[in-house]
């Protein structure tokens, strides 16, 4: 393996952590479920999960393409080396 192939490689083990993550980050479509128990929030709180979850969102679909990009990368180096 030359390193090349092992930078590559580790920095698509990093995205694959990343995407885990942003995706276990994010809020169920389900969320207001948590209002029936009185786990009712605020306006203001509201409005700021919103905000944190079009976040989450928007680097999820950032991460998706990198790691999708990475892994042709990852293919395309695999098939030269032969």
């Amino acid at each position: 393996m030359s390193a090349v192939e092992i930078i590559v490689g580790v920095v698509l083990l990093i995205f694959a952590i990343l995407i885990i993550l942003v995706v276990l980050l994010q809020e169920g479509r389900q969320a207001n479920i948590g209002a029936i128990a009185g786990g009712a929030d605020s306006f203001l709180s509201k409005n700021k999960a919103r905000t944190v979850d079009a976040f989450l969102s928007r680097w999820t679909k950032f991460i998706a393409i990198a790691f999708f990009l990475l892994t042709i990368v990852v293919n395309a180096i695999a098939i030269i080396r032969k």
